[in-house]
């Protein structure tokens, strides 16, 4: 499986992190966030993974910004993309069973490391439930179509 991964100034030491602990797992990893910790605009990098997951260059995406908003609002805008912002696993995996999220956002100001992965491995082990969720998810898709 491949991710995108992406991040803005203030996660480039957990973006690489992350990076090298979903690479020990298996997972292929595509960087498409700053390596550099001068201020950058965060909507760039969003818009990018958004766009390979869309476009199918990449089957998931992980975002990592200060809080894990900005950067998912940005992924939010790309057509067919449901990105979540989780502070604990709890919220990952429900994301993933109720509402198959495709992004996955988080704070690096606002969670520590271990979390961090723990939110990654929560939601990456959790598999979409389908059935009533499908029925939403479809909802979702027909106000995006509708726009």
């Amino acid at each position: 499986m491949k991710i995108g991964i992406g991040n803005d100034h203030a996660a480039v030491d957990m973006k690489f992190e992350i990076k090298e602990y979903l690479e020990t797992k298996g997972y292929e990893v595509v960087n498409f966030g700053t390596d550099k910790k001068e201020s950058c605009n965060y909507p760039e990098f969003g818009e990018a993974v958004a766009k390979a997951v869309a476009e199918g260059e990449a089957d998931l995406g992980i975002l990592i910004c200060g809080t894990g908003v900005g950067i998912s609002l940005a992924a939010n805008k790309i057509k067919g993309i449901r990105a979540v912002v989780c502070s604990e696993p709890v919220t990952a995996r429900l994301s993933k069973e109720h509402n198959n999220t495709n992004i996955l956002a988080f704070g690096a100001r606002i969670v520590g490391m271990e979390m961090a992965k723990s939110i990654v491995d929560a939601w990456l082990d959790a598999k979409f439930q389908g059935g009533r969720h499908q029925t939403r998810i479809d909802m979702i898709t027909a106000i995006e179509e509708n726009q």
